[in-house]
């Protein structure tokens, strides 16, 4: 489990999935520049202090977005209408990034879970 991996998952994607989540990986490293990457369940996690605390997944037509808890998500409902959202996480288009104040909200939330 290492950034060569998360690296490696982004790198074989095809355009504009690859774009996204490049941006959406520097967005999360930006907002808390001591998150570690690993690549688990096919997808690209961030840890804090060992436990994930962010997921990144492509799909064929939409991306994931998991801050890794039911609680964090339900404690956001009201941000996140307008997207398909699920117990854990929620999709985003293929050729956007989540704005960086939705991100940023969710990570600090998690992170304050911890």
């Amino acid at each position: 489990m290492s950034a060569a991996e998360v690296t490696a998952y982004i790198e074989a994607l095809d355009e504009p999935k690859r774009s996204t989540l490049l941006a959406m990986r520097a967005m999360l490293l930006e907002i808390e520049p001591g998150l570690e990457q690993a690549f688990a369940w096919r997808s690209a996690m961030f840890k804090f202090g060992g436990k994930y605390v962010a997921g990144l997944c492509a799909h064929k037509n939409h991306m994931t977005f998991s801050p890794q808890s039911s609680d964090v998500m339900a404690a956001h409902t009201e941000d996140l209408a307008g997207y398909v959202v699920s117990k854990g996480s929620f999709q985003f288009a293929i050729d956007q990034p989540l704005p960086k104040a939705l991100v940023e909200k969710l990570l600090k939330a998690r992170l304050a879970e911890l």
